[in-house]
């Protein structure tokens, strides 16, 4: 069970037994009981390898490939591998070393038969403690001497904690800081009737948190409460500031209470979790009856905080997209925004998993407009890595919200978005239902740039489906209406797509003049990603007309900004491209590696476009 003392267990074996395993150890925790952030076995291979010490560029992107590599350098060595909290049989087995003489603990809620009946694995089941080890326990954390001048205190304390591990280091951590109060105060403080709630499946465990609960200081234990609201994995001090609507000096010494005592763990320099025992009963007590009212106001700041900071960091990353008007910010919001790209990015990355989250709740409790908004951020930093099935996930709830309230800016928005991921899924019908949709909604609105950026991404999808002449009038309005709107990046992205129309329509020269004026705007204004859009559309033309020095150096080019501004998925199709242009030119190991590169990334991101990359190179043999 949670609690138990498994990975505490494994942690203390193995740094006894170091010395047997002269090749050192490798650790990973699978967190297969979190269902919104599972390490998956390619994920913790790529981490293993990395360990091992094989370059990024050498560790393949298929979970076979890294598995088989992983196998074949852990064959000659002997290490312990320790594999945390699994979910179940599936995710370990790829995990696991070949022959060798490797010994791998793997640690479960689960009884993972599987391993036990195909891989000869040992099954150590564990139970909650005898009373000698809490006893034992105790004794380690308080001196022996304590216990022994009052054993019927120390045998009720055991007894309300259950024997559970993580309930017993909760309340001896307490007991440490008053060690002038007798033992028989915290025992009768346990079984007080105030101290009991309701049984559930742990009902012993949750009985010593509400103690604990019940013994923190007024501002660590509404800290405690108001953390229940938060819909994790993790949050910053900045975050629990808000949560709190305090300062963040004023929120660290409720943090290092709440820590001290194991309430909350920093489990990385910074960031703040709960153990799941401790979140459920933290949501339990922010959504008592008697806490309503504070409820709704906490949520307010939540949502606030990660708005107001998302949306300069989405800016910062997208910066040629047409802005929303956000939620104006609560006069309580003290959060501190980035200020530049890559710490835009690097803030993104950290808080991905929380966004997406919390898109979700904001609106499952009556905070909608939060919710689109929220996800419009998040769109910035899951477009350009390919992250489709979370883009299309997150706007589908989006949307959902903003018809709820009649929102038609952002009904108009998330149709748009909802409408590129359905494009890039190959969902083209609904695509186009949801682009006729956002079409609709912005005239409505008189948002000529809204319109614009619509038509912009129906050209993309009637090129796909081969209607090329509407895709070049969809272009063309664009075109005249960002015009309009005095909108300059949306005027050169455009320029761009219509060159790439004429390109595919085999009118070159038409295609170089039109992307030419794009690129030449989009140096003007600093629009790197732009850049490298229009110098993919050059390369492709210049390929075409044979002049395939100047068409590599526009790939190349673009491969650059592209991974600059971290758009893997493009960067992608333009490895594509340059490994088309090396083969024509008989450059065939050129060719393998660019392809090879680009389905690296395509497996990473989950694209089926992968597998008619690895059938260009078995084309090279």
């Amino acid at each position: 069970m949670a609690g138990v003392g498994k990975t505490a267990l494994t942690l203390h074996w193995a740094h006894r037994v170091a010395g047997h395993f002269s090749d050192g150890q490798l650790y990973a925790n699978l967190r297969g009981y979190d269902d919104a952030d599972v390490v998956s076995p390619a994920d913790a291979l790529l981490g293993f390898l990395e360990a091992l010490g094989v370059p990024h560029d050498r560790i393949p992107a298929s979970m076979e490939a890294r598995s088989g590599l992983y196998r074949g350098l852990l064959a000659s060595r002997r290490m312990l591998v320790v594999l945390d909290n699994a979910r179940d049989s599936a995710q370990v087995r790829p995990l696991l070393p070949g022959t060798g003489r490797c010994v791998v603990v793997v640690t479960s809620r689960d009884q993972l038969s599987g391993l036990v009946a195909a891989e000869c694995a040992v099954p150590l089941t564990l139970d909650v403690l005898t009373p000698e080890e809490s006893m034992n326990l105790l004794a380690s954390r308080l001196g022996a001497n304590r216990l022994v001048a009052e054993p019927a205190a120390a045998a009720g304390i055991i007894a309300a904690t259950g024997r559970l591990p993580l309930a017993l280091s909760m309340v001896a951590a307490r007991i440490a800081t008053h060690p002038s109060f007798p033992l028989d105060a915290f025992a009768a403080e346990l079984h007080a009737a105030e101290a009991r709630l309701d049984a559930l499946a742990n009902g012993d465990a949750r009985r010593v948190f509400s103690w604990s609960y019940l013994a923190l200081s007024r501002d660590s234990a509404r800290l405690f409460r108001l953390l229940g609201l938060h819909p994790g994995p993790d949050l910053t001090a900045d975050t629990a500031a808000a949560l709190a609507g305090v300062s963040v000096p004023a929120v660290v010494p409720a943090l290092r209470e709440l820590t001290r005592l194991h309430l909350l763990t920093e489990h990385v320099p910074g960031r703040y979790a709960f153990h799941d025992l401790l979140r459920g009963y933290a949501g339990e007590l922010a959504e008592s009856s008697e806490h309503t009212d504070e409820q709704v106001a906490t949520r307010h700041r939540l949502y606030d905080h990660y708005l107001h900071n998302a949306y300069p960091a989405a800016l910062l990353l997208q910066p040629q997209w047409a802005p929303i008007d956000p939620v104006p910010p609560l006069s309580t919001h003290a959060g501190r925004p980035v200020t530049d790209h890559d710490t835009a990015l690097a803030w993104f990355a950290a808080e991905q998993h929380v966004l997406l989250r919390l898109v979700v709740q904001a609106a499952e409790t009556g905070f909608e407009a939060y919710a689109w908004q929220i996800a419009w951020t998040l769109n910035t930093f899951l477009a350009p890595r390919g992250l489709w099935q979370e883009q299309l996930a997150s706007q589908q709830v989006a949307l959902a919200a903003a018809e709820k309230i009649d929102d038609i800016a952002g009904q108009a928005a998330t149709n748009r978005l909802l409408a590129r991921a359905f494009t890039r899924l190959g969902q083209h019908d609904t695509a186009e239902y949801r682009l006729r949709r956002a079409l609709e909604l912005h005239e409505r609105l008189g948002d000529p740039t809204g319109q614009a950026q619509t038509l912009h991404n129906y050209c993309e999808l009637c090129y796909l489906c081969g209607r090329l002449d509407e895709a070049l009038a969809h272009g063309r309005e664009a075109l005249r209406l960002y015009r309009l709107s005095g909108n300059g990046a949306g005027e050169a992205r455009t320029l761009n797509a219509i060159g790439w129309l004429h390109a595919s329509a085999g009118d070159y020269a038409q295609a170089i003049a039109s992307c030419t004026e794009a690129l030449a705007q989009q140096q003007r204004s600093g629009d790197r990603n732009g850049q490298a859009a229009t110098l993919d559309s050059l390369g492709f033309a210049y390929h075409h007309l044979g002049e395939h020095d100047r068409a590599l150096g526009c790939y190349e080019q673009a491969i650059q900004l592209f991974r600059d501004s971290a758009d893997r998925y493009h960067e992608a199709e333009t490895l594509i491209r340059l490994g088309d242009t090396r083969e024509a030119i008989a450059d065939l190991p050129g060719a393998a590696a660019a392809w090879r590169r680009a389905a690296r990334i395509y497996d990473d991101l989950g694209d089926p476009a992968a597998e008619e990359t690895r059938r260009r190179l078995d084309r090279l043999g």
